[in-house]
């Protein structure tokens, strides 16, 4: 009873697997996304260095330590009593503190605060960069998935053609060579799934491996639109929205914010910071004593003009860097508009016009060769523009939503879905 059992439940875990409802995993371009940001390694580690930088402004903001010194003189051993070496010895204790004029160390972690949102603004860049081949990775998977669809029909409608071919052949309606060329037509449409399913399992590995997962590649699968829309969307808005949501426009800005703040501490370490010291001792003759004092540097020699000059130009070089960022921005979202318009020009037609005209044509031809009224060649030939077509619109699907895709890059946000 008990190995009837196990048998059972081996039965039912390889039927499950079999069937593959054990452990399927499909994901949307959501639940893709969030995937990524929480286990890609690279952003990982780009966090941490968030965290790092975040470190660095606590170091910026320390004060400066004390100063103790504690000091014995006059020890003399050589006193005519050896047993009293520290009868005329001077006991002494001091101290000294610097004082940081100039608000230096506020400057040092305003410096670092503005290295941390600089650092935030390139991670985020970075991670925008990675989104865009993400997606692009995404939609190279919807795009086998279809193409591997509209083979797969292909391949049914022809074998149901070769099954009236091949009865026609029995019943004398057609000769022998006019059936093996049918035959041999077949294994272009093998050939077309053979490559759509080895494109679409290459797909599902680079995006497996986007995603950091360990899932097998036949229960991992992809969900989404693979369709065109209209772009209502004017060219200027695109451009304001690139102005105000690109984190690489965002990080040139607030590196000229931390240049500007880095001259200020140069000018402010240019600055002289008194030491404040005191000290107390006891001598054998006037007791115990207590004093203190300033010490001074004299900046006889400003040894900080370097410095000064260094972050001032840098002020100017992080400037020209934002005005070549601005520009970049703009021929961005000006290039990928452009590639979005000439593809709803190519898709529109398709869609209205040319996918229904090949349908109509296949659907007639074969009828029409079924029944003797149209030559082998000519229906041979509705197959390949029918099934050229199918390919080259989803190929210029695929395009505009690669293009949409860049517009999303260029702008900085997903503003096409």
């Amino acid at each position: 009873m008990r190995r009837l059992c196990r048998l059972s439940m081996g039965t039912w875990f390889l039927a499950c697997v079999a069937s593959g409802t054990f452990a399927q995993k499909t994901l949307t371009w959501e639940e893709a996304r969030r995937a990524f940001g929480a286990a890609n390694p690279t952003l990982r580690a780009g966090r941490i260095g968030i965290q790092e930088s975040r470190a660095d402004e606590t170091t910026a903001f320390l004060r400066p330590n004390p100063d103790l010194t504690v000091s014995v003189d006059q020890v003399n051993p050589f006193n005519g009593n050896p047993y009293r070496p520290l009868t005329d010895a001077l006991p002494s204790v001091g101290g000294g503190y610097l004082i940081e004029r100039r608000h230096k160390r506020e400057l040092r972690r305003e410096s670092a605060q503005k290295n941390t949102a600089i650092a935030a603004s390139e991670l985020a860049d970075q991670e925008r960069s990675m989104l865009f081949d993400l997606r692009n990775t995404f939609v190279r998977v919807l795009q086998q998935k279809a193409v591997l669809g509209v083979t797969r029909d292909s391949l049914t409608y022809y074998d149901g053609v070769l099954e009236v071919s091949r009865a026609r052949f029995k019943a004398g309606d057609i000769a022998q060579v006019d059936l093996d060329r049918l035959e041999l037509q077949r294994v272009q449409f093998e050939t077309d799934v053979q490559t759509a399913l080895v494109n679409l399992r290459t797909a599902k590995i680079q995006l497996r491996a986007m995603l950091n997962d360990r899932t097998p590649v036949e229960q991992l699968d992809v969900t989404g639109r693979f369709d065109f829309t209209e772009i209502l969307t004017p060219l200027d808005e695109f451009r304001q929205t690139a102005f105000q949501n690109r984190p690489d426009l965002a990080a040139a800005i607030q590196a000229v914010d931390k240049a500007k703040t880095n001259y200020r501490l140069a000018v402010a370490n240019g600055s002289t910071d008194p030491t404040f010291e005191w000290d107390f001792a006891r001598d054998p003759v006037i007791r115990s004593y207590f004093g203190v004092g300033f010490t001074i540097p004299l900046r006889i020699f400003d040894r900080n003009q370097g410095e000064k000059a260094r972050t001032q130009l840098d002020i100017g070089r992080n400037e020209r860097l934002v005005e070549a960022t601005r520009a970049q921005v703009f021929s961005d979202v000006d290039s990928a508009y452009a590639a979005l318009q000439s593809d709803l020009t190519l898709l529109r037609p398709y869609k209205m016009r040319h996918l229904p005209r090949a349908t109509k044509v296949r659907e007639t031809i074969s009828f029409s060769y079924q029944h003797g009224g149209a030559s082998l060649l000519d229906f041979l030939q509705a197959q390949q523009d029918y099934r050229s077509i199918q390919l080259s619109y989803l190929d210029l699907v695929g395009s505009y939503l690669n293009a949409a895709n860049q517009m999303n890059l260029a702008v900085g946000r997903e503003v096409i879905q």
